[in-house]
């Protein structure tokens, strides 16, 4: 007997606008609209990104959502001097972190097989693995971010020894990069730097 179901259909592209918010017309931030960003914009942030993939499920990232003007005066403490103005004036700035010892959860994140084995006591590819994954979910953020409408500048230039010292003494957490998320001031942006075409970057083999 012939099979007459109706195969599934393919995932479509999304819309331009969703496209756009994502990718296309997203700038990096320097500039903030005095507007807060309420607790439960940054909740909704972390359920939409700890869905995205992470190897064994090990989701090692951990985010500190700086908000308070002690915490801040904090953070500013390990800023590079360029980085100041934008991060103080931003309504919230996220410590992208991961857990060097991420693999005490696998029994819970990747119950089917001891995971857990794969990297306690392998200190090398605990950090690894932390470091990578970690980083993946930090751009997850920044997209769920986008996607919830938020604003968001990502940066590198502070002194991540200062940040583990000063937030995350006595714990294994180690600082990857911050992300400032808020509602940017477009008066604030540079020229849009230009991207490497497809045959640049891309090989197809």
């Amino acid at each position: 007997m012939p099979d007459t179901s109706v195969p599934p259909a393919l995932p479509e592209t999304l819309d331009a606008t969703a496209l756009d918010r994502l990718f296309r017309e997203a700038r990096t931030q320097n500039k903030w609209l005095d507007k807060p960003v309420p607790t439960e914009k940054l909740v909704e942030i972390y359920e939409l990104l700890k869905w995205g993939p992470t190897s064994a499920n090990s989701s090692p990232a951990r985010f500190v959502f700086v908000t308070s003007p002690e915490a801040k005066a904090k953070l500013k403490q390990a800023l590079s001097p360029g980085n100041v103005e934008k991060t103080m004036t931003a309504p919230v700035t996220v410590i992208v972190a991961h857990d060097l010892h991420f693999y005490d959860k696998l029994p819970v994140l990747f119950p089917h097989v001891d995971a857990k084995s794969w990297f306690a006591g392998n200190w090398s590819l605990a950090e690894q693995t932390a470091f990578r994954n970690g980083t993946l979910q930090g751009a997850y953020l920044m997209l769920a971010a986008r996607a919830v409408g938020l604003d968001v500048g990502a940066m590198s230039g502070f002194d991540n020894n200062k940040v583990d010292e000063l937030f995350f003494a006595g714990r294994p957490w180690k600082s990857n990069f911050l992300v400032n998320l808020g509602y940017g001031d477009p008066s604030g942006l540079f020229p849009r730097s230009p991207r490497l075409a497809f045959e640049e970057a891309c090989e197809i083999v």
